[in-house]
């Protein structure tokens, strides 16, 4: 696909994410038919939201972190997409329904950037870790589906384009030490309406958060891209994804991190 095409692509799913609207598919000339298509496409994407007013980016987002995630879309790896301050809070108190179209709700672990990436320094391992985050916090991502299919039908390269099929990220605002929870096993549960609907494992998340983490940085420095200090990593969902319910109080339960909680109007 040439670049022009991708630009294109790029334009209809930002005009249809602005304007909440819906598409059944892309024309057949703009859909991705490779990795390398789905994420140029999402690179022309990134530079449209950058062109919003008081928007930058955040960090990154990391999806299908789970083998059975993987093998409903029948890829082998995860993927990636942006995270942005205009779609973004802090410890938010309610969000509106009208924002979007067919939301699912994941409750994460993000880990912080301690200092400017050294992508030369890559491949990075677990051993690097203490020099590539300063901290963790708890986080929600809403993922939202804005073509009139299912999750299969969609596939994996038309969610990469459209960033992810990330819409929305809140987090809480306590940075908490890396060495203080247990990665590879530490329970996360999520509630509607107090009651208990999801319960998971941050070991979900490609055994740990930290190998989720430290996938997206190499993946990301093959192509020259790094993650600036106090960007964040989404690391991946610790609980099946639960599509969101109008008037309803979400809530995800980090054990003794605190909550994450908002009522969905």
């Amino acid at each position: 696909m040439k670049h022009i095409k991708y630009q294109e692509a790029a334009k209809l799913l930002f005009e249809h994410r602005l304007n909440k609207l819906t598409i059944n598919e892309l024309p057949k000339k703009l859909i991705p038919t490779s990795f390398e298509d789905a994420y140029s496409i999402q690179d022309e994407l990134k530079l449209l939201y950058l062109s919003l007013k008081d928007n930058i980016s955040i960090g990154k987002k990391v999806g299908c972190t789970s083998t059975e995630g993987q093998k409903q879309l029948d890829i082998d790896e995860p993927f990636y997409g942006n995270l942005y301050s205009r779609f973004y809070s802090i410890d938010i108190e309610e969000l509106s329904s009208k924002k979007f179209n067919k939301p699912f709700i994941e409750p994460e672990i993000a880990l912080r950037i301690k200092d400017d990436i050294n992508i030369s320094k890559a491949p990075f391992a677990l051993k690097d870790v203490d020099t590539l985050f300063d901290g963790f916090v708890c986080a929600l991502e809403i993922v939202d589906f804005r073509f009139n299919k299912n999750l299969r039908e969609i596939g994996a390269l038309n969610l990469i384009a459209t960033n992810g099929a990330s819409e929305y990220w809140i987090r809480n605002s306590e940075i908490f030490d890396i060495n203080t929870i247990n990665f590879e096993n530490h329970p996360v549960n999520i509630s509607f309406d107090n009651k208990l609907i999801g319960e998971g494992n941050t070991n979900s998340v490609m055994g740990s958060p930290l190998n989720s983490a430290l996938w997206l940085i190499n993946k990301i420095a093959k192509k020259g891209e790094t993650l600036l200090k106090g960007h964040f990593i989404s690391t991946g969902t610790c609980t099946k994804a639960h599509e969101l319910i109008p008037n309803s109080k979400i809530s995800a339960d980090f054990g003794q991190f605190g909550k994450v909680e908002f009522f969905y109007k």
